[in-house]
């Protein structure tokens, strides 16, 4: 196995390139966006844990068996995150027609934050009740925007 003083000098891109030459490298890279990912997925569905590493499995799957379609001139991470999302739309989708649940309530993931306070962090003139009335007025395609741009801060 691959060990992670291998990977961490290594960019994304890099370790993709080595991934098709040696599948053992993959690893480094669902090491890197594990916890990442299952924090985006948790927040955006309104899933149990399991269901979640699920999902987690399905996308890290399907991003190794598209790895040859990837476009090195492109970030890994915005690539790897489309495919999240589709995987949770994809799996929304089946819920849906299975009549179970629904997606989490915006009160609910406002309050999570990858290891600090996201009350720190916003405008401290806006509560977090006026944010959660602001952001329930925008589709979810751009809270999920917003999710990934100020909670995940991705570009």
């Amino acid at each position: 196995m691959i060990a992670n003083e291998q990977c961490s000098n290594l960019t994304d891109e890099d370790l993709v390139i080595k991934t098709l030459a040696d599948q053992e490298f993959y690893y480094c890279l669902v090491v890197r966006y594990e916890q990442a990912l299952k924090r985006y997925v948790s927040r955006i569905t309104n899933v149990g844990d399991e269901e979640v590493e699920d999902i987690l499995q399905n996308v890290f799957l399907k991003a190794y068996l598209n790895l040859n379609d990837f476009d090195p001139s492109l970030k890994f991470s915005s690539w790897l995150y489309r495919i999240a999302h589709n995987e949770v739309v994809s799996n929304h989708r089946k819920r849906l027609s299975r009549h179970v649940g629904e997606t989490l309530p915006l009160d609910d993931w406002l309050g999570l934050s990858s290891g600090h306070s996201l009350e720190n962090e916003l405008d401290l003139t806006l509560t977090r009740e006026q944010l959660a009335k602001i952001l329930s007025l925008l589709d979810k395609k751009y809270q999920e925007v917003l999710i990934l741009k100020y909670i995940e801060e991705k570009d």
